[in-house]
């Protein structure tokens, strides 16, 4: 380039950035593009009650014996440790004092395709406290604002790994802000980890409605709301796969609805591609 002059050279050193730029941003413009794109919501009018919607209340029921788990073991990071002053087990399976099973995603898997809904404003939280995810598992609509926040005083990595939506991973170091993301499509389920703490599990479900519960200390659900109409119920569990059944709303009615599981249950997935929690079985007797 010692013969060009030097206008020719000066364009020459500009289009050779431009070209470097570009190159070096592609693949963060193609996912905003992606994201932009894919956050748009569904055509059609969204659905409004009219006043003649049902109720499903139900419970989850568990038979057999419950497993055992040894204790977390979170030496490895004295801030998780410090944080507990009696020992963590894994919340693979809880069976409550009264028969029924906790931690059940139960959600209405078909007979709303032709309704679009709109997209709740707030927020959905996931915090990690004492190296713990709470909730363990979650529900939240697609498109919806998925808040990560972080009650300790170490660094975490928060993983998703899901099938159909954009896997992420971000670092969340003590006193860092916030971190919103967004799943776009159903998705349920999808498995989360920590990277930092390999014992760190929760379970996402991404449903495109808002008919969804977990069951709770008491083994119960209830979801609201419901417009009349026939439904396949889908009931979700991390060690025990899943269970489907039909049911019927009519105006105004409430519909009782019951799901067993049991403790010899095979592990049979549907097209959910449920992933096992990372536990710990212990041992009989110890």
């Amino acid at each position: 380039m010692k013969n060009l002059p030097e206008l020719t050279k000066a364009a020459i050193a500009a289009v050779v950035g431009l070209l470097l730029v570009t190159s070096g941003c592609g693949g963060r413009e193609e996912q905003k593009g992606e994201t932009a794109e894919e956050t748009t919501a569904p055509g059609g009018a969204v659905w409004t009650p009219t006043g003649d919607e049902g109720t499903l209340t139900g419970k989850v029921a568990f038979q057999g014996q419950a497993p055992k788990f040894r204790a977390i073991a979170m030496d490895a990071d004295a801030v998780c440790a410090a944080k507990h002053s009696k020992p963590v087990y894994p919340e693979a399976v809880i069976v409550n004092s009264n028969g029924t099973l906790r931690n059940v995603f139960v959600y209405v898997k078909t007979g709303l395709e032709d309704k679009n809904f709109a997209v709740p404003d707030d927020p959905v939280e996931l915090d990690q406290d004492g190296c713990i995810y709470k909730p363990h598992v979650l529900g939240i609509q697609s498109r919806q604002n998925l808040r990560v926040v972080s009650s300790d005083n170490t660094t975490h990595n928060i993983h998703p790994m899901p099938k159909v939506n954009r896997e992420w991973n971000v670092s969340q170091p003590p006193g860092a802000d916030p971190i919103i993301q967004v799943f776009n499509r159903p998705e349920a389920t999808i498995p989360v980890k920590c990277n930092q703490h390999p014992w760190m599990r929760a379970y996402i479900h991404v449903i495109s409605h808002p008919f969804y519960a977990l069951s709770g200390e008491d083994g119960t659900f209830e979801i609201k709301g419901l417009p009349p109409g026939k439904y396949q119920l889908e009931a979700v569990h991390e060690e025990y796969g899943a269970s489907t059944q039909e049911v019927t709303v009519a105006a105004k009615q409430s519909v009782p609805v019951e799901f067993k599981f049991q403790a010899a249950q095979t592990y049979t997935p549907s097209s959910l591609k449920v992933m096992p929690a990372l536990v710990l079985p212990c041992c009989a007797g110890k």
